[in-house]
């Protein structure tokens, strides 16, 4: 299942709009065919999978980290189907799928044709992989990543507004590989006309990865290749599945005053700023009320400066 975890993270921001799923097929102790859903969706995991395990599938353990989609659809069979027309003899789930067009019939048509199911394996990691999907079934819009470089102090920055740079060379290299997960990154509109900031990847082979761009507030002038958003619930029906706010405090104070931000990471630099920007108001009414709603994960440290991340407790 490690395997399959680690190949479902290859697609994710390109599978979009399915989730990006990981499938080892292993025979005799021996993996005979993985796969991972592909750019726009198609082909799925277990597809790509099946087709390089060919007749060794047969009688082999399937393992997928997400349920096997149960619907027939115009760009190719049910995954269940095609586990069980290849002969595999037992699946190993890591996440049920909540799309109400397969929510537990996978598992239930495998049961059904004699295959052994086992499932919960390693489900909080799976379920993190795929936190764009499972946020677009749940809540109806997409994952929303809110990132802020700060000071110790936490100014995100100058007085007068300057912001360049507050951390280092590694950190921002870690912001690019976030946005070569996102399906969307944003900023506000003031950001926008300040720095024009280019928001692209600039890693080594990741170049071709970099996001669509969105603006949210006023659209008037932006340039083609730039979404206008004129309000957060015209984001929120956007059909991206994770996307990563980068820049502006208006936009990160509205995006945590209508609890929109599912994931926070603070990229923390050790420098004290003083009389340095912080984003204001997000419309905390008392202190108490702010306890309990994040989740802190390990900090990573990276050089000088330190990313921490925490997830919305919901």
């Amino acid at each position: 299942m490690g395997a399959a975890l680690a190949l479902a993270s290859r697609g994710v921001g390109l599978a979009t709009p399915n989730p990006s799923v990981g499938c080892v097929i292993v025979k005799d102790g021996r993996i005979v065919g993985r796969g991972h859903t592909q750019a726009g969706g198609r082909p799925h995991a277990e597809a790509t999978a099946l087709a390089q395990a060919g007749d060794a599938a047969k009688g082999a353990c399937a393992y997928v980290t997400l349920e096997p989609c149960a619907h027939q659809s115009p760009r190719g069979p049910s995954c269940a189907d095609s586990l069980m027309a290849a002969g595999v003899s037992r699946v190993v789930v890591a996440a049920a799928d909540p799309d109400p067009r397969t929510n537990g019939a996978g598992m239930a048509r495998l049961r059904a044709a004699g295959i052994d199911i086992t499932s919960g394996v390693r489900t909080a990691e799976a379920q993190a992989g795929l936190a764009g999907f499972l946020t677009r079934q749940q809540r109806g819009r997409p994952h929303i990543t809110l990132k802020l470089a700060v000071s110790l102090d936490g100014a995100i920055a100058m007085a007068d507004g300057r912001s360049q740079w507050l951390t280092g060379e590694r950190a921002r290299a870690a912001a690019h590989l976030e946005r070569a997960r996102a399906d969307l990154v944003i900023l506000g509109r003031g950001t926008w006309d300040a720095d024009r900031p280019r928001l692209d990847v600039r890693l080594d082979g990741l170049q071709s990865r970099s996001p669509r761009i969105g603006v949210v507030g006023r659209a008037h002038g932006l340039p083609a290749t730039v979404h206008g958003f004129p309000d957060l619930d015209a984001l929120c029906a956007d059909p991206a599945l994770q996307v990563l706010a980068e820049g502006g405090m208006g936009l990160a104070a509205s995006l945590l005053a209508a609890d929109l931000v599912d994931r926070l990471l603070l990229h923390r630099a050790p420098v004290i700023v003083g009389a340095g920007r912080t984003l204001g108001d997000i419309g905390l009414a008392e202190l108490l009320s702010a306890h309990g709603r994040w989740i802190a994960l390990a900090p990573i440290a990276l050089g000088v400066d330190r990313i921490e991340a925490f997830i919305r407790n919901r």
